[in-house]
């Protein structure tokens, strides 16, 4: 309980100096002071006037932070659900074809039909894109008629071999002009970040959260394996597919406005064990408090690297969590 408590103070200190970093360094640095009175007068609670400096911080930087932290969050939370009903430590978002899935549903807009729909065409067509994904894998494993977790890896590995071949054919066959923003939204990105759809994001996480945590004693059991969990009540194979759903939904959900992100999902889950332990009473909360701080401050670094010119936040994330596989193999080896 302290180890969490701890864990969760000092994630939250460093989550909330994140989120000012991000609102104040970019293309042009704002002092603390101008960032302070654009969210004031923002909220509505000054009438003072909102000039442009004012309308960066609460139109463009603002929701830009925040959407890392939500994103961030629900991703980390995505990996734990994953990890836990397959027992796969290298489990997350990327292995079960849902973002292949949204990428092949955003790269169809951007290449052939356009912005039908206005603002909201690329976030629903990628969303769309993850939900037909994720419908097929459960279909194959429902047809397999098993609940062994590698049947569903397996589904996902061919699914998302699936889609990212139709995205390729889209790339390759559309028009040459779209594909710097194809590549920029494949790689990942909080450009589409918009009060607009700010409520879309922390509706999947709030789904995504309420449904882990009201299960989180199921998905103790299933730490001990799937027989232990069966022997204490525990229906395997409809938790596995409703887990699966959930997370299926809410990945839909972020990559429909971020873009592909990778490797949040697989590191968070590993380094949040070893700050609370593996009970996803603590572990859920944990994940998402590091969650949030690894993709806000990721984009961060995005957006400082190559500046004027943003870096999309995927090649962050992967160069990092590259490393990370790496130093997670390292230990393994040393541990056994």
């Amino acid at each position: 309980m302290r180890r969490f408590g701890l864990s969760m103070i000092g994630g939250a200190v460093v989550l909330i100096a994140l989120l000012a970093l991000s609102t104040i360094y970019g293309t042009t640095q704002i002092p603390l002071g101008d960032v302070i009175e654009a969210i004031v007068i923002g909220l509505g609670l000054s009438e003072a006037e909102m000039s442009p400096l004012h309308r960066i911080v609460f139109d463009l930087r603002l929701p830009r932070a925040l959407f890392a932290a939500v994103i961030g969050a629900g991703l980390g939370v995505v990996g734990v659900v994953l990890q836990t009903t397959t027992r796969n430590d290298l489990a997350d978002p990327f292995l079960f074809g849902l973002s292949s899935g949204a990428a092949a549903g955003a790269v169809f807009v951007i290449t052939v039909t356009g912005d039908v729909l206005g603002f909201w065409t690329l976030p629903l067509a990628a969303f769309c894109g993850g939900l037909v994904a994720s419908g097929i894998v459960l279909l194959l494993v429902h047809g397999l008629r098993t609940n062994a977790p590698e049947k569903l890896i397996l589904a996902g590995l061919a699914v998302s071999f699936l889609f990212s071949a139709i995205t390729n054919y889209l790339i390759f066959a559309g028009d040459s002009r779209a594909a710097h923003s194809v590549i920029f939204w494949m790689l990942g990105g909080l450009g589409l970040a918009r009060w607009e759809t700010f409520p879309l994001v922390c509706a999947g996480l709030l789904v995504l959260l309420i449904y882990v945590f009201y299960r989180n004693r199921w998905l103790d059991a299933l730490l001990a394996g799937d027989v232990t969990a069966t022997t204490l009540g525990v229906p395997v194979r409809g938790l596995r597919f409703r887990m699966f759903f959930v997370a299926a939904l809410a990945s839909a959900v972020f990559v429909s406005v971020a873009g592909v992100i990778g490797f949040v999902g697989l590191m968070v889950p590993h380094i949040a064990r070893g700050l609370v332990g593996p009970m996803h009473r603590h572990l859920i909360l944990t994940a998402a408090v590091v969650g949030a701080i690894l993709l806000t401050g990721s984009d961060i670094i995005s957006r400082l690297l190559l500046a004027p010119q943003e870096l999309p936040v995927g090649i962050v994330t992967t160069s990092v969590g590259a490393l990370f596989v790496v130093l997670l193999l390292i230990r393994s080896a040393k541990n056994r």
